[in-house]
């Protein structure tokens, strides 16, 4: 039977069954930054990070079953460097279209946006965003280079596709990438002198997702604060007065309904715990006019807990809700937020979840 969702950690790939236990999928002992997957897609992708050994990607064409290991996303040589940039990490991986496996999108640091037409065999880099950094000097936010961490292709038409990037903004083409526009208008940037806080530029989304019903909607979460838009990314707006903090890292809205949305609050810059030792999750039912914190379940107090950008994710009935932790904690709501309930308390940090 295909598991429940799949979870990357520090130390490999562990499925989550539908009995609520937990096993590994392999790669242990080996960081496994993103994993790419779908119940109703057979083959899956793996990225790994091996530290001093760089960074590998496998695929499976089995339900992970087994693995094989592809080609990774190389950057071209430049004049100035002999063997041109080096890929530090595969942050972001999504199927190109609904019906294909083999096409895919691929974001790294540093900064990079690839594409793949035949299952990861090849990829090329995408040179229109690559020289858009290259001139405007994109910088790092969580890591000291830029990085392209979320990518959503419009369910409409995959042609249109909107990447976020820490720190550059949000990106869309509507061309399958042969042009892009910065769409970051209304985004807030608090550490930057006033003149310059709105620029679109140096904005750090931290998470964009995309309502799939109705995907003009769009949350981010950013370094400092919320935003949404209603209107297919062509601007945004901030929500304001989200209690504990709007400082987070996950977010993740329902799938039928765009006003549903849920934060992963937290002590913001070199601190980067729960606020006051309580981890909790906000929500909002209503579009970011009100918000409800949800505690029932997880630890008040003493909690260290992170939950990185990737380590909350809604399943596509709109049902249920999992997260995953630094600490190791993984959590399972099945009334979206209501209640979690404890899968594991010794997994190694927790770096995504995703539902299948």
């Amino acid at each position: 039977m295909k598991p429940l969702a799949l979870i990357s950690t520090r130390k490999g790939l562990f499925r989550l069954n539908h009995d609520k236990t937990v096993e590994p999928v392999g790669f242990l002992g080996v960081p496994v930054s993103m994993v790419l997957a779908a119940k109703d897609r057979v083959r899956w992708f793996a990225a790994l990070d091996h530290g001093h050994f760089g960074v590998k990607l496998h695929r499976s064409d089995d339900y992970g079953e087994s693995w094989q290991e592809i080609a990774t996303p190389a950057y071209p040589k430049t004049e100035n460097k002999e063997e041109g940039d080096s890929l530090k990490l595969i942050w972001s991986l999504a199927y190109a279209e609904p019906d294909s496996s083999d096409r895919l999108w691929a974001g790294t640091v540093p900064g990079g946006l690839f594409y793949s037409d035949d299952g990861g065999e090849n990829w090329q880099l995408n040179q229109f965003l690559w020289q858009k950094k290259q001139e405007q000097g994109w910088f790092g936010g969580g890591f000291d280079e830029a990085g392209i961490h979320s990518i959503c292709v419009d369910p409409r038409d995959s042609n249109e596709v909107k990447v976020a990037v820490s720190c550059a903004g949000v990106w869309v083409t509507k061309d399958k990438g042969e042009t892009w526009q910065i769409s970051a208008q209304g985004m807030r940037a608090a550490y930057m002198p006033p003149e310059k806080e709105f620029e679109q530029i140096i904005q750090d989304p931290h998470l964009m997702v995309q309502c799939a019903s109705e995907p003009d909607c769009l949350w981010v979460q950013h370094h400092n604060g919320i935003f949404k838009s209603t209107d297919n990314a062509a601007s945004w707006q901030e929500v304001k007065d989200v209690a504990p903090s709007v400082f987070g890292f996950a977010t993740a809205v329902h799938p039928t309904d765009p006003n549903k949305a849920w934060f992963v609050p937290g002590i913001k810059d070199e601190c980067r715990i729960p606020v006051d030792g309580k981890l909790v999750v906000t929500q909002t039912l209503d579009g970011g006019e009100s918000f409800e914190q949800l505690s029932e379940g997880l630890p008040q107090e003493l909690s260290y807990d992170l939950v990185f950008r990737h380590g909350m994710d809604i399943d596509s009935s709109g049902e249920k809700l999992l997260m995953g932790s630094t600490t190791g904690n993984l959590w399972i709501s099945e009334d979206l937020g209501e209640s979690w309930g404890c899968v594991s308390n010794h997994l190694p940090p927790v770096y995504a979840v995703k539902f299948l």
